[in-house]
């Protein structure tokens, strides 16, 4: 390992590290092998001025207080064994029916009580434009039958582009659905309302009061959820709930996922991902918290571009597969690609 790492603290008896990539552009990424947690991502604004794009805390041991776990915010970090929800914790996987932890009510979220995002990852290799860790998510965790290995590399390129790989193998079939957890807001702090969302989505998913899919699809054409075209975040929105939902990507590698501009800053980032849905969040939800240098959180901070396979799909057989199976590896990859615009 280089320069680009120092050692934070001891967590779980293991070390925690924070990593530094940097490119000769001038956008660095700090981040933690703690949760894969991504703290700061600094990007050039159109006066080239740096601007920290991303909600988190100044210290990685603030991630773990019990009064920011129980916000259940999940900043900046890895979510697995399955983002989102499974309905009542329940899954059948080949005729037989698995418990998996609950805590979100009587359903699971984002991995249940102690998810990757609450794990310290072991450090395969680290550079300052790479980093690669390792976890080893036993059979029985959460609830979750075999045992799975899993690579997470962050790579960070010339072109602003910030490259996310995940990989995945089982020794027993399991269900698996991965996503990084990042709040953005591309003005660096104040209400995410004005910044400009495309969404290439023409349908949703439908769910009910509590956030869980029921099984069918909703076209956005008409409706406040049609981002197909770029518009203020909130243009058409009810700002007693926001966006807390799924849409279902029309291509998936080809073009951008989404595409968010901040006209304050100028600063634009797009989303590339082989996933088949982003989950939008505008964080309407956000509880009050202090993050870093002492700004204060709330509501529509930040907003959240989860790409992921359509949540509790363990439970729907018309949705995309999350059943992970021996001798099969798992790929997810994420590419924030960062700009400005006049």
């Amino acid at each position: 390992m280089h320069n680009s790492f120092k050692l934070i603290c001891q967590h779980q008896g293991a070390d925690v590290f924070a990593f530094t990539l940097r490119n000769s552009q001038g956008m660095s990424v700090v981040l933690s092998n703690y949760g894969g947690i991504i703290q700061s991502i600094q990007v050039p604004d159109i006066t080239g001025n740096l601007i920290d794009v991303v909600l988190g805390f100044d210290t990685i041991q603030e991630y773990w207080l019990p009064e920011y776990v129980q916000t259940k915010s999940y900043f900046g970090s890895i979510i697995g064994r399955y983002a989102n929800r499974i309905a009542h914790g329940r899954i059948v996987i080949d005729g037989k029916t698995y418990h998996v932890s609950t805590n979100a009510g009587k359903h699971q979220l984002h991995g249940g009580n102690s998810g990757f995002d609450k794990k310290v990852w072991d450090v395969i290799s680290s550079n300052n434009q790479e980093v690669v860790f390792n976890y080893l998510s036993e059979d029985g965790e959460e609830g979750f039958p075999g045992n799975v290995h899993v690579q997470l590399t962050f790579k960070l390129a010339e072109t602003n582009e910030l490259y996310i790989s995940m990989t995945a193998q089982t020794d027993e079939a399991t269900p698996l659905n991965l996503t990084h957890h990042g709040y953005f807001n591309l003005e660096g702090s104040g209400h995410i309302g004005e910044q400009v969302l495309q969404i290439a989505s023409n349908q949703i998913l439908m769910q009910d009061a509590d956030f869980v899919p029921t099984g069918e699809f909703k076209a956005v054409a008409g409706t406040a959820h049609d981002f197909t075209k770029p518009k203020a975040i909130t243009a058409d929105w009810d700002e007693t709930v926001g966006y807390d939902q799924t849409f279902v990507l029309d291509a998936v590698d080809q073009k951008a996922a989404a595409t968010v501009y901040a006209p304050q800053s100028g600063i634009c980032m797009e989303l590339f991902t082989n996933q088949p849905a982003v989950h939008f969040y505008s964080a309407t939800f956000l509880a009050d918290i202090k993050g870093k240098n002492g700004v204060q959180y709330g509501p529509c901070s930040g907003f959240c571009l989860e790409d992921q396979i359509h949540p509790d799909a363990v439970n729907h057989a018309h949705f995309p597969n999350t059943i992970l199976r021996p001798g099969e590896t798992h790929t997810h990859e994420t590419r924030y690609v960062f700009s400005v615009r006049a």
